[in-house]
């Protein structure tokens, strides 16, 4: 699967299957500071990632 993060446009690439929550830790992110997406879909800590995939990883921002 290919990572993309974003807004530091870094890629990482891991095989396997992994549900979210995995490749988060993998990552060293904490889950809530960050949305994961696959094409069009948010996806939560527990979907599953697979080889052939293609994800973002963007940090969350909030404002007041």
């Amino acid at each position: 699967m290919l990572i993309r993060m974003l807004p530091s446009r870094r890629e990482v690439t891991l095989d396997g299957r992994m549900r979210v929550g995995e490749i988060l830790r993998h990552l060293g992110c904490v889950p809530g500071t960050v949305m994961v997406i696959r094409g069009e879909e948010l996806l939560s800590n527990e979907d599953v990632v697979a080889n052939g995939d293609t994800i973002e990883v963007r940090n969350v921002i909030s404002g007041g």
